[in-house]
């Protein structure tokens, strides 16, 4: 399929997918993205397309499952992007008086931590919290995307047990 035919084809088709965009999202400004990330892909993957198929099923399919794609995406980051030096402040006394020195101590002893559960799972671990996907990891390391998982959940593990294993003691 060229640019040209797949242009017109998406513009017979996006009031349509517009209102499907819409049924799914509920929110007009979601829609507008979900129908931009819907066009994108589809015009990234238009080889893949058979001539003489259905193209609005075709693309009502990649719309659905971008939808559902992100909303899993969000459903399971229940995580903030934010350094953790900026909620340390739930870890303090609230009768004492503010200390930097203790937080120092506090992420001192986390970075001691996440060093003792070795670095084939804490660089992993490192990069996912710092924003990158489980693709991206695996690409950096040259591993499959399964290990990477792996490594990061077995990395939570320790670091919970770690932590666990301080406040025991």
């Amino acid at each position: 399929m060229t640019n040209q035919e797949f242009t017109q084809q998406i513009d017979k088709l996006e009031n349509l997918l517009f209102s499907f965009a819409l049924r799914l999202t509920r929110n007009r400004q979601d829609a507008q993205d979900l129908m931009q990330e819907t066009s994108l892909r589809a015009f990234r993957h238009r080889e893949k397309f058979t001539m003489g198929t259905n193209f609005k099923s075709w693309v009502s399919t990649i719309m659905r499952n971008t939808y559902i794609n992100r909303y899993r995406k969000m459903k399971s980051r229940k995580h903030v992007n934010q350094p953790i030096e900026d909620f340390s402040f739930a870890l303090e006394s609230k009768n004492a008086i503010p200390n930097k020195g203790e937080h120092d101590m506090r992420m001192k002893e986390l970075k001691l931590m996440l060093s003792g559960i070795g670095e084939l799972y804490s660089v992993p671990f490192l990069m996912f919290y710092r924003g990158y996907e489980y693709k991206e990891i695996a690409r950096h390391l040259d591993i499959p995307i399964g290990t990477v998982k792996s490594r990061i959940f077995l990395a939570r593990q320790r670091m919970k047990n770690a932590i666990g294993d301080r406040y025991q003691n």
